[in-house]
């Protein structure tokens, strides 16, 4: 079965989608037109931002060498590959994106909850890029156009003049692209994910060459005992996981437009374990350069880049760090919400309809100020981000062992009582019973400080646990499969 035109009334099998569960959007992808470079690009979008380039160049600062951060990150991005190749699976072979994946396992009506907790995350996520991509923009043409300092005087709402020129002008760039539809995503994923490469290519060789050719991978600027080396080994591992555990859990929303699974394969391998493993490495290295050029380590590459002086680079720099950061946040925390607001009102809200809801919300909610407040950045998102480990685990455990893959597409849009995913209500009790005790579990191990030493670990733990309970739950309804 294959709902590919839900503005039809029936199939060719004479089956009738539930008009509250599918529209164009959420129905199986009529065209599969992302290719590896596609899936690639997207990778290298999501990877190459200034987030991602400090937690590199800090884990360089609290102790590990330059080779140690190479193996810990590999590492992780080998078990994130697995990980996506495991999701990226489901959404090539049924073409549908993760909110309706999520029926498989939590029922027609319980997928809102994997959807709308995935949705929050990436709306608030989505405006503390923004911010954060405009205040790299400000430092570069403050220090290019000195006389705009006194934009910064002056504040509203928090933000000074120069702040919200930055942060509109982002922001409504981002809404054109994203508005478009996942076509325009795809070129725009295309251009903006080599873009980065540039200026850290350009940048890597001139810290290069103002330490003598001569920066060394075997050592740190604040040593540490080797017991403190290996529980931050570890903790790295764990942390790149609880990372892009995000991005994991609705990597569907993207294989659903491959035309086969070796496609996905593929992106993703030179997306995950090589592109990403060599950005986060030459993070360090640049890291690492600048205490042997400048007597400390500059984990943010825009203040790096306004240390050269030269006006035009200056500018080029924020451009391009302003763009890298536009493809992380379209990747991560735009398409997974328009999906996921779409599920909880198809008739009404479209894809298009819920980036609209997304980009406002992600505006109204005055980002600079959640992200200055670590009580809403640690407790409020740190919180909701333990959820999506154990959400993962259900998820996958669900189609693969207790399903064993054999899903019947056309139910994915019943809603008649007695479905096969109606279960009880429209909501799969068991499901809910293995998620609520390890997302309480995994939100513990992640906020309260006595359990700081494991916290980094707090996604796998989840994930583990939630599977454990699911499979314990379900080994009657495995066995008679």
């Amino acid at each position: 079965m294959s709902v590919t035109q839900p503005t039809q009334t029936q199939n060719s099998h004479g089956f009738v989608p539930d008009p509250r569960l599918v529209n164009e959007d959420l129905a199986p992808a009529a065209e599969r037109k992302w290719k590896v470079f596609d899936l690639f690009a997207m990778w290298m979008s999501d990877v190459h931002n200034l987030g991602n380039y400090t937690f590199a160049a800090g884990l360089l600062v609290l102790g590990l060498n330059a080779w140690q951060i190479f193996t810990a990150l590999l590492i992780g991005f080998v078990l994130i590959y697995a990980g996506c190749n495991a999701m990226g699976r489901i959404g090539q072979r049924h073409g549908v994106p993760f909110p309706v994946v999520s029926r498989i396992g939590f029922g027609v009506w319980g997928a809102n909850i994997p959807a709308l907790v995935r949705a929050v995350i990436a709306i608030m996520w989505y405006g503390i890029q923004t911010y954060l991509a405009s205040v790299a923009v400000n430092v570069m043409v403050i220090a290019a156009f000195p006389a705009t300092k006194a934009w910064t005087h002056h504040s509203f709402l928090g933000l000074h003049a120069l702040g919200w020129a930055s942060f509109l002008t982002l922001w409504l760039l981002q809404s054109l692209i994203i508005t478009r539809g996942m076509e325009s995503i795809r070129k725009f994923q295309d251009l903006c994910g080599p873009a980065i490469w540039i200026v850290m290519i350009a940048l890597a060789v001139w810290v290069w060459a103002k330490a003598g050719w001569s920066i060394s991978l075997t050592t740190t600027p604040h040593p540490v005992s080797m017991g403190e080396q290996i529980r931050q080994w570890f903790g790295a591992i764990g942390l790149i996981l609880a990372t892009y555990g995000t991005l994991m859990l609705n990597f569907c929303d993207f294989s659903r437009f491959a035309p086969d699974y070796r496609t996905v394969r593929r992106g993703n391998f030179w997306g995950l374990p090589i592109n990403s493993t060599a950005f986060v490495i030459l993070s360090v290295v640049v890291t690492a350069g600048s205490v042997k050029v400048f007597g400390e380590a500059i984990t943010d590459p825009a203040l790096l880049v306004a240390r050269i002086g030269n006006t035009w680079v200056l500018v080029f720099g924020a451009l391009v760090f302003a763009i890298a950061t536009m493809g992380v946040n379209i990747v991560a925390n735009f398409v997974s919400p328009a999906y996921d607001l779409a599920n909880v009102w198809p008739q009404k809200i479209t894809f298009k309809v819920g980036g609209v809801i997304s980009t406002v919300a992600a505006l109204l909610v005055t980002p600079w100020n959640l992200y200055s407040n670590p009580n809403v950045v640690n407790y409020f998102l740190g919180g909701l981000g333990a959820f999506l480990g154990p959400l993962f685990g259900v998820i996958i455990l669900d189609y693969f062992w207790v399903k064993r893959g054999r899903i019947d597409e056309q139910a994915l849009f019943d809603a008649t009582p007695g479905s096969r995913y109606y279960y009880r209500r429209g909501v799969n009790p068991k499901a809910v019973a293995a998620f609520l005790p390890s997302a309480a579990l995994a939100v513990v191990l992640a906020l309260v400080p006595y359990f700081d030493p494991v916290a980094a670990y707090s996604w796998f733990i989840g994930t583990a646990v939630a599977a454990g309970l699911y499979a314990a739950i379900c080994r009657k309804e495995r066995a008679a499969q």
